[in-house]
């Protein structure tokens, strides 16, 4: 009764409410037994920036529903994040990586019941790279991602902004892709890159459907994977409802009926209800429960924390739409007026946060501890010495960001410790929400300082360089460029072990000289679950695996 209970509240879209009132979480059963999956769960989510389309979704909303509807060639290990064969039967490389042949595994289908086949990856995979259709994983096709031959052609050019310009595009399909048979495609990349293997477990390499390329519109209206969920519903700004798809043929398998994704404006909410067992998940804990510890209270036997090797905050400087902050100097000084200790002690506690002093989290192959230097400490006189030597902020210093999610309560403090340090008025410049900031900084609209953070795609110290810092690189939101930067990310892809993370770690001494993005700290991953769930399992990157969770008997 409690099941069919779940997925009825399920169905109506009840979740989100926050009036304290049953919304489905939690739901009874006996989760993973014989008959198939059981129960209902909610899980702490934010309203996806884009529609669920894996070569489009790079956001933590959207990515986490698209990582349950989809199963790619390669996943991660939920612990450990090492890379394994999923959807694919085998990966052959050639010796000097230039080129792999893939055989998918048999019998495998989409949820619309028609089969995952090499043309399923070659398709999506042209369609991601193509220019004309501006998706935003586009960059992990090209130069400083897989490498895939003939992407330049596929692409096409962007002006200054990074607008694609029309007619720049001379092909649809990377020369690169070669379907062999119904199983079997070839891949030839521009150069070596040992890292392929890893890089294709990433969203943006998942299948598509035919259907998707002949009816675009409608598979936004209901989007079809080939993994573990299958979409049932979204009321937008309010849930997001997925259910165990009972044909799916890998291992393992769902042990929950249904899962609501509950989108929360406001962190504080979400928090309230995991402490009173109306959200059964919540995977980040907002400065309101890590003030004085007092979420180890209120979750006491249902809560965890432990450092995070994937999570990364950072302050970015927009240098494609205004020359306010062309100067190092002027961006040191203000790294150097940030007291990251004393920040993370008044948003979230002492010691609930890590200070950063590299781009790459500890924990990872590469990571150099101080690669940031005297940058990313706090120095007051230095700050003030080379704020002197710089154009400086003309009227008020403002920094953007959400103001869901537990940002609002550090941008405040660390306009505190800039005003004191500097002398100069500083202010949150806030949004409401995580779309409609996401919104703004996709859009180049923004000519102050703004936060950024960076949860990995796939566990390697590239994904925390490419993609943040190469010219034009996907989620490269302040517009920095440096062509050494550039030419030593892609020499290191070619190589391995130690000569690779060698040229990284140069890479990221230049980030230090130029210091157009600042390292502010690292994540201790504290989360909570209900009293109705089996305490679940969360992936290298921190977040639930839904196939983790089953709720109790």
């Amino acid at each position: 009764m409690a099941t069919a209970v779940g997925l009825a509240l399920v169905l109506a879209a009840c979740g989100g409410d926050d009036d304290g009132g049953d919304n489905g979480s939690g739901g009874g059963g006996d989760g993973g037994s014989a008959e198939g999956p059981t129960g209902s769960v909610s899980i702490n989510s934010t309203q996806p920036e884009n529609p669920l389309i894996p070569t489009t979704t790079n956001e933590v909303g959207g990515g986490n529903i698209v990582d349950a509807m989809w199963t790619g060639l390669v996943s991660y290990d939920s612990e450990t994040g090492e890379p394994q064969l999923a959807m694919a039967e085998s990966i052959e490389p050639n010796e000097d990586f230039t080129q792999f042949t893939i055989t998918i595994k048999d019998g495998w289908t989409f949820h619309d019941d028609t089969p995952v086949t090499a043309q399923s990856f070659v398709d999506a995979w042209n369609f991601g790279a193509y220019g004309p259709n501006a998706q935003l994983n586009q960059y992990f096709f090209g130069p400083d991602g897989a490498n895939i031959a003939g992407y330049d052609a596929v692409a096409g050019q962007t002006d200054d902004t990074g607008a694609f310009i029309e007619g720049s595009a001379t092909s649809e399909t990377m020369s690169g892709l070669e379907v062999v048979d119904e199983r079997t495609f070839t891949v030839t990349l521009g150069s070596p890159n040992s890292l392929f293997e890893t890089i294709i477990g990433y969203s943006a390499f998942y299948p598509m459907p035919e259907s998707f390329f002949t009816d675009q519109a409608a598979f936004i209206e209901h989007p079809i994977g080939n993994g573990p969920f299958e979409f049932v519903e979204e009321v937008p700004n309010t849930s997001i409802n997925l259910r165990a798809w009972e044909d799916y043929p890998g291992d393992p398998k769902p042990q929950v009926e249904n899962i609501e994704y509950r989108i929360y404006a406001d962190l504080d909410a979400a928090y309230a209800d995991v402490v009173a067992n109306q959200l059964d998940i919540l995977d980040k804990i907002p400065p309101v429960g890590l003030a004085g510890d007092v979420w180890k209270t209120d979750l006491e036997g249902r809560s965890a924390s432990e450092p995070l090797t994937t999570r990364f905050t950072s302050l970015t400087f927009p240098l494609t739409n205004t020359q306010a902050w062309a100067d190092p100097n002027l961006r040191k000084a203000i790294s150097l007026a940030i007291d990251r200790e004393a920040v993370i002690a008044a948003a979230y506690g002492p010691g609930n946060y890590v200070p950063a002093n590299s781009w790459v989290p500890p924990g990872n192959d590469g990571y150099v501890e101080g690669t940031c230097g005297e940058w990313c400490e706090y120095n007051p006189e230095r700050a003030q010495e080379l704020y002197a030597q710089s154009p400086g902020v003309q009227g008020t210093l403002l920094i953007s960001s959400n103001a869901d999610g537990g940002h609002r309560e550090w941008v405040e403090a660390a306009c505190t410790s800039i005003r004191d340090t500097l002398g100069i008025d500083c202010q949150g410049d806030f949004n409401p929400d995580f779309g409609s900031f996401r919104a703004r900084v996709n859009a180049n609209e923004i000519t102050n300082p703004f936060r950024t953070g960076w949860v990995a795609d796939y566990p390697s110290i590239q994904n925390f360089l490419a993609p943040l810092y190469t010219t034009n690189g996907s989620a490269n939101d302040g517009g920095y460029s440096n062509p050494q930067f550039d030419e030593l990310i892609q020499q290191a892809a070619g190589l391995e072990g130690q000569e690779a993370l060698d040229l990284y770690n140069q890479a990221e001494e230049l980030l230090a000289e130029d210091m157009a993005i600042i390292p502010l700290w690292y994540d201790n991953g504290q989360r909570g679950w209900s009293e109705n769930v089996n305490e679940p399992q969360f992936t290298w990157k921190g977040y639930v695996d839904p196939l983790s969770i089953s709720v109790k008997s």
